[in-house]
């Protein structure tokens, strides 16, 4: 993971658990619309609210640790430039970082990309075999390979969507599979000064990219 991204990690995990989830990724780009740093949330496995709500990340949690974060970033003052902050529930195409959250979901399949590479190669994309001592097991193209998980810039659950609708359908005839859960809060440059998350007081926004029918929102 590069520096800057650990840091972010570093200053923001604290905050996400404290909040009763478990951070799971964070990514900080350039997009169209601008600098976004994203962070992925979800509830720890296994715990008693992860088993009474099937998991569900709602808008409340990702404004709640949007607040939090963004308080934490203002102090710390270490981003130069205005940006966009995201939380977001995971997706079913849920980022992979750590060796725990590939050993969670050992016999899915999973796309990841190498910065330096294994044999040439830097993109892979097939069946999670195994995590442990620093590596990841993957079976691709008919055959296994191990890749330092040092070196993997980004990993991601390929969605079985059979298995997807046949659930969603199963807990609500027609229904169709969850999307991600968003909230956002924007963060503003000071004249003269590093840019601050948050500035001034600024609602978190609500997009829509969500079906307003499970009460979720996107920025």
């Amino acid at each position: 993971m590069r520096k800057d991204l650990q840091d972010l990690w570093t200053l923001a995990e604290p905050y996400v658990r404290d909040a009763g989830f478990d951070l799971i990724e964070v990514q900080f780009a350039r997009e169209q619309r601008g600098a976004v740093l994203r962070l992925f949330i979800d509830r720890p496995p296994g715990s008693a609210k992860d088993q009474k709500d099937q998991g569900l990340i709602g808008v409340d949690d990702c404004e709640r640790v949007s607040r939090d974060v963004s308080a934490a970033l203002d102090v710390a003052d270490n981003i130069s430039h205005t940006y966009l902050l995201e939380v977001s529930s995971p997706g079913l195409d849920r980022p992979l970082r750590r060796e725990r959250d590939f050993a969670r979901f050992v016999g899915e399949s999973a796309r990841v990309r190498l910065e330096a590479g294994v044999e040439g190669r830097r993109n892979f994309s097939g069946t999670i075999r195994a995590a442990k001592d620093g590596r990841l097991e993957i079976a691709s193209d008919g055959r296994s390979y191990e890749l330092p998980i040092d070196d993997i810039v980004r990993a991601n659950l390929i969605p079985d969507w059979d298995r997807e609708f046949a659930r969603a359908g199963e807990a609500q005839p027609g229904s169709t599979p969850r999307e991600k859960t968003r909230a956002g809060t924007p963060g503003h440059a000071k004249s003269n000064e590093k840019s601050i998350l948050g500035g001034r007081e600024v609602p978190s926004k609500v997009p829509s990219k969500v079906p307003s029918s499970n009460n979720r929102s996107a920025s």
